[in-house]
């Protein structure tokens, strides 16, 4: 199975995407083709090349201005001609030489499984952030499971599955878009593994450094439940994710971006609905975290 590895890049990390994309290009019978997407930006000249005599290439597209991570990513898979998508942060890089041969392995044996999620590691003190971990209990991030999400940014995904379900959500732009394409490729009966085995590096950085991270999370939550949940599991998963803001928020500006964009996402259209059979929701229970929360 051919595979591919998608990076996004605001063309401002130039070493970093040099590290991340000769961490891709050095992977043990890897040949992998690289496809880096310049987000509104031009993709800066690598240093790096395929080694000689290697089938791995370099290609690149631009697109003409910030669209966002999922339209960068589905972008970025429409140029690849791999059987499996890696997706990478361009300020990320891989563990080891021999994740690409791991992921082959599981994806060609396992007709199944939809999605690798890798375990991320910080480069410093070797720590693993609790997000990082997507399950419910993420007390020992070296146990691998099945999971009901992943992490867009450190990911394995099987081509057919991912346009099977129709890609990333674009609208979502940045927050729970691997949710959305999670849960509807759940609802195909297919399986999501975090793989404790497949390790990637990410410096230690915290998700509300964006802007607009309380805005876009309550908002994208909001379509998320209306794209997906049956309309009894969509007022629960709200109600709930109302609650847990206000428990654990301590900054009143961020709790106010939060209640903007949850009414943000009320107001504004969420794209296609297709709710998710009862069947799938309690798939989701046995595996330890229903759609509420």
């Amino acid at each position: 199975m051919k595979i591919s590895c998608v990076i996004l890049t605001m063309g401002n990390r130039i070493a970093e995407l040099d590290r991340a994309v000769e961490s891709a290009l050095t992977q043990t019978d890897g040949d992998i083709e690289v496809v880096i997407v310049g987000n509104g930006a031009d993709v800066p000249e690598l240093t790096v090349r395929p080694l000689p005599g290697s089938a791995a290439s370099i290609k690149t597209v631009r697109l003409e201005h910030n669209a966002g991570i999922p339209e960068g990513r589905n972008r970025g898979v429409q140029e690849c001609s791999g059987d499996i998508v890696l997706f990478l942060d361009d300020d990320g890089w891989y563990a080891n030489s021999k994740v690409a041969a791991h992921v082959r392995e599981r994806f060609t044996h396992e007709p199944d499984l939809a999605v690798i999620s890798f375990r991320v590691m910080d480069p410093e003190g070797g720590s693993v952030q609790r997000r990082h971990v997507p399950r419910l209990r993420a007390g020992d991030p070296e146990r691998s499971s099945p999971v009901t999400t992943f992490l867009g940014g450190a990911c394995a995904i099987r081509k057919s599955a991912f346009l099977q379900v129709g890609g990333l959500p674009e609208r979502f732009f940045y927050a729970h878009e691997e949710s959305d394409l999670a849960w509807r490729l759940l609802g195909e009966g297919y399986r999501i593994e975090y793989d404790a085995e497949t390790v990637m590096y990410h410096p230690l950085v915290l998700p509300s450094r964006h802007t607009d991270f309380y805005r876009l999370n309550a908002r994208n939550r909001v379509w998320l439940a209306r794209r997906n949940l049956p309309w009894p599991l969509a007022m629960l998963y709200l109600l709930n994710w109302v609650v847990l803001t206000l428990v654990r928020e301590r900054s009143m500006p961020a709790i106010k971006a939060w209640f903007r964009g949850f009414f943000e996402g009320l107001r504004e259209p969420a794209g296609e609905r297709r709710p998710m059979a009862w069947r799938t929701a309690w798939r989701m229970l046995r595996l330890g975290r229903p759609p509420i929360v």
